[in-house]
């Protein structure tokens, strides 16, 4: 694939055009990104959690020549484990271009250190990690015990970590080398060595970083040209701070990016790779359900809102998901405005209490019932707590209900449609306006391939017009637009 802009023979332009070269997708992004991950592109799929991003997208996309994630975060380790042996067989013996979740869970003490000791034993050497308000340990540890020193006496690391954030201050920590006091506290306990330690002091804990801009799922809305500026600009402080080249350092662009126009954008900004998600999600290879994906397929730029997650809920943070076709979000707020109030069931009135019922599709005594018996098995302390204290009993059924509106939709559970939590950034609307029309506006049509191909070969005849232009050459319009075809 390369992407050329033709310009008539003895136009003006001609000349200019014969000294520039063609444009590949390939081209595109950081070179040092691919040659320490072994990708075609500098083009992730991401990982859309509970699953949504399956063992079969991810090794569909490394097929294609990306990078990709599976969705394992909110997933039984068991679950995990199985999906990451389906990849390992999918993708063959030797393809290290795919990784897994990790998201952060402080509802569930103990669940990320679960989850990376199983990274560790399944040889797992990507992963992203997600929603993480602040440096964790577990997140260390893993980094630090994939590093040694080369013979050359550079750093070489086996463990890389993708953090997603959306905000320079929680960046930065993720961008620098672990702190001394932790790194302190996993040698006394035996987690890391001394000299994995002294490697760690050195280099930043993630290599790659993720700016998260308005996306599906957990966001901040940020838009993406200022949160990667102000990533670059945090960048630039800890490398100066800590002495090290800046690139040590790579930050990659996701939110927002479902057309060739915002491809080629992230990549013109400086992005060293680009993370797609919403749009994966309504690929054939999705783990949502059909009926999910088919919502998803009618949604325009509008038809997305924020409602409280079910992961923090108390915390008041939210998600962005479709609203056409749902009352998810709806209900999700209505039972949060419950919660902030102080009221507990009892205590609300009657015709509140039969909405909760009616929301949750049984008693709320038999809703506790379920969820008590869950939580005494991951949090015993917070059951015990909800047990004196019915707002965070309504808390915790409500926290319930959020999380298996995931479910309902990734099972398309046809009396639940109205209650699917379907995570959708408004790109999704804009991927589907640009589809319209064209071989990818079916449904059945959408596969992970495609989809990348599309917006890559895009990404790079809008590169290429861009470059015509700012060589003084009067470009048409319409050579910045890309209309989606298949690839064979």
């Amino acid at each position: 694939m390369a992407s050329v802009v033709s310009v008539g023979e003895g136009s003006p332009g001609a000349a200019a055009v014969s000294k520039l070269p063609p444009i590949y997708p390939e081209w595109l992004g950081d070179r040092a990104f691919l040659a320490e991950h072994p990708a075609r592109f500098s083009y992730v799929v991401g990982e859309m959690a509970r699953g949504i991003a399956t063992p079969r997208m991810v090794v569909e996309a490394v097929k294609a020549g990306c990078l990709g994630f599976y969705g394992s975060a909110g997933l039984p380790l068991k679950e995990i484990e199985s999906g990451i042996n389906k990849i390992r067989t999918g993708v063959g013996a030797g393809e290290a271009a795919w990784g897994a979740n990790l998201i952060h869970s402080p509802q569930e003490p103990g669940q990320e250190a679960a989850i990376v000791d199983l990274f560790l034993k399944e040889g797992m050497r990507r992963v992203s990690a997600s929603a993480f308000m602040r440096l964790t340990a577990d997140v260390v540890r893993y980094t630090a015990l994939g590093l040694e020193r080369a013979a050359d006496g550079s750093i070489r690391r086996r463990n890389h970590i993708f953090a997603k954030v959306s905000r320079a201050e929680v960046a930065e920590p993720f961008m620098a080398p672990a702190p001394e006091k932790m790194l302190r506290e996993l040698v006394a306990a035996g987690k890391i060595t001394e000299a994995q330690a002294t490697l760690a002091a050195c280099v930043p804990v993630a290599a790659d970083i993720t700016a998260e801009s308005d996306s599906g799922g957990h966001t901040d809305n940020r838009p993406a040209a200022v949160l990667f500026s102000s990533l670059s600009a945090a960048r630039a402080r800890v490398a100066a701070k800590h002495a090290f080249d800046e690139s040590a350092v790579r930050i990659g662009l996701a939110g927002g990016l479902a057309t060739p126009g915002a491809v080629a954008a992230a990549y013109q900004m400086g992005a060293a790779y680009v993370l797609t998600g919403s749009v994966n999600q309504s690929a054939v290879e999705s783990g949502l359900s059909e009926a999910g994906r088919k919502l998803l397929a009618k949604a325009g730029p509008a038809d997305v809102t924020m409602a409280p997650a079910a992961d923090m809920f108390e915390q008041g943070v939210e998600v962005q998901v479709l609203k056409r076709g749902t009352l998810f979000a709806m209900r999700g707020r209505k039972l949060h405005g419950f919660y902030r109030s102080g009221a507990s069931y009892d205590s609300l009135a009657a015709a509140d209490r039969k909405w909760i019922d009616d929301v949750l599709g049984e008693p709320f005594d038999a809703a506790w019932a379920e969820t008590r018996s869950y939580i005494q098995r991951v949090n015993p302390a917070e059951a015990a707590r909800a047990e004196m204290d019915g707002n965070k009993r309504l808390a915790l059924v409500a926290r319930r209900y959020l999380f298996q509106g995931a479910q309902w939709a990734r099972e398309g559970t046809p009396d639940r449609t109205a209650d699917f939590q379907i995570w959708c950034g408004p790109a999704m609307g804009a991927f589907n306006e640009w589809v319209a029309g064209t071989p990818l506006e079916p449904v059945e049509a959408r596969t992970v391939r495609q989809i990348a191909l599309n917006l890559l070969e895009g990404a790079a005849r809008i590169t290429r017009a861009g470059q015509l232009r700012s060589a003084g050459i009067a470009v048409p319009p319409q050579y910045f637009s890309y209309t989606p075809r298949l690839f064979e």
